[in-house]
């Protein structure tokens, strides 16, 4: 069963361009062939990113994955047992029908994880390794092309101990988030950099999202989503005004006109930007406020989903960010693709704001906020590793290195609750 999703994955992703990236309607074709090799360079940024996000089928996170992820974690453990798996060489090359010990190796290490469902040790690189190379992309968030580039390489290369470690961390967020799951809930993967709508059990709605980069990482946390704004301002954050908007008015004392901006005293006041004292060793102690706009920073949505962090979700006005592969450049909070929609799915049961009047507000340029009739519980999540309910581990990068500090935290922890040994007496 495994591998017949499997292969209806790898055909969705074949086809996935016309289907997520709205191109323009052609005529009818054959099925794709979940065998053959996909050509990565001839697709745009923009399909490459959706034939990514249209692979994955199941939720992240739902009430069993602490479960699923545990078994997941049995079976890694076992492999390690065995040894793990033996390494690519850097310099190895495949194509469609080459043979020789890099595809013997190949081959040998899809079998140890089940990307590959045979014991055959020799043989060309035919459409059953392709198969279990797209299988093994789908399994790492890449693109399910059957060929092993640098990130594949790389990924197929990740030592037993790093996943087991990364089982093992997931395994802990999952236990001890305190999520509670409604009928209907959102869910931002943040090493994923996508979301999830969930109703029913079932995903009916995946958006790629950007979150926060490196060194403004963005927070695991829980909220309900209770309102979304229209045409939202955004109040520049005081460090970004400190060190991002002083820079920039010294250099061009037209910039915060240009971008919309408007300076504000402590009661709202608005205030002359010339009168701003904005050189290096002052610290301005004002507030900036961008007006709304198709040049405002969020955009035309925010979806509120109160927290400590003071992060939320919203659109963007560089939407071309979101056919990027890493997708990590916001200062914490969650920008996501196709926002409008998600609006409309959380509005639902909301009197009169379906689809085409929240396109109305917009089109109006006026702020509106609409409170949802129900909230909709909301979970921001760091999983770099999952089972899913198909049965098959999902591995991702550990952008933020959260991973590692985890396990070295709880290693401190349990060194320190060791008791100590018992002073010996004669």
């Amino acid at each position: 069963m495994a591998l017949r999703f499997i292969t209806m994955l790898v055909a969705t992703a074949a086809s996935a361009s016309t289907a997520f990236a709205q191109a323009p309607a052609a005529a009818p074709a054959k099925a794709p062939n979940a065998n053959a090799i996909i050509d990565a360079k001839s697709m745009t940024p923009e399909q490459r990113s959706a034939a990514i996000l249209a692979q994955y089928g199941e939720p992240v996170f739902d009430p069993q994955s602490a479960q699923r992820t545990e078994e997941a974690l049995k079976r890694y453990r076992a492999i390690a047992a065995k040894g793990g798996w033996p390494l690519i060489p850097a310099e190895a090359k495949y194509a469609a029908g080459a043979e020789g010990p890099d595809v013997e190796l190949l081959r040998r290490r899809l079998v140890v994880t089940g990307d590959l469902f045979t014991v055959e040790s020799s043989g060309p690189y035919n459409d059953e390794l392709i198969a279990g190379v797209k299988r093994y992309q789908l399994r790492n968030g890449l693109l399910a092309t059957g060929l092993v580039g640098p990130r594949t390489l790389a990924a197929l290369n990740v030592p037993v101990d790093k996943r087991i470690q990364q089982l093992e961390a997931s395994l802990q967020r999952m236990q001890a988030i305190g999520f509670k799951f409604g009928e209907r809930y959102v869910v931002v993967n943040i090493p994923a950099a996508f979301a999830e709508a969930i109703e029913g059990d079932k995903v009916v709605r995946r958006y790629r999202v950007i979150v926060g980069k490196s060194e403004k990482p963005s927070p695991t946390v829980t909220s309900q989503i209770n309102n979304v704004n229209l045409n939202p301002t955004w109040t520049v954050p005081s460090s970004i005004t400190k060190h991002e908007i002083t820079a920039r008015m010294r250099k061009d004392p037209g910039y915060l006109a240009r971008m919309h901006m408007q300076v504000l005293d402590g009661r709202g006041n608005a205030l002359d930007p010339a009168s701003i004292d904005w050189s290096e060793s002052k610290v301005p102690d004002v507030t900036v406020r961008q007006d709304p706009g198709e040049w405002n920073a969020l955009g035309r949505v925010r979806i509120d989903m109160p927290n400590s962090y003071a992060v939320y979700m919203h659109d963007t006005n560089q939407r071309n960010l979101f056919a990027n592969d890493y997708r990590f450049d916001s200062h914490g909070c969650a920008r996501v693709d196709n926002v409008r929609d998600l609006a409309a799915w959380l509005l639902k049961d909301t009197p009169n704001w379906e689809r085409p009047q929240i396109d109305a507000a917009i089109a109006t340029s006026q702020r509106q906020d609409v409170k949802l009739t129900k909230s909709v519980p909301v979970a921001w999540v760091y999983l770099t590793a999952w089972m899913a309910r198909d049965g098959i581990v999902q591995f991702r990068n550990d952008i933020y290195d959260q991973d590692a500090q985890l396990t070295e935290a709880s290693a401190d922890i349990k060194a320190f609750l060791k008791p100590s040994p018992e002073p010996v007496t004669r």
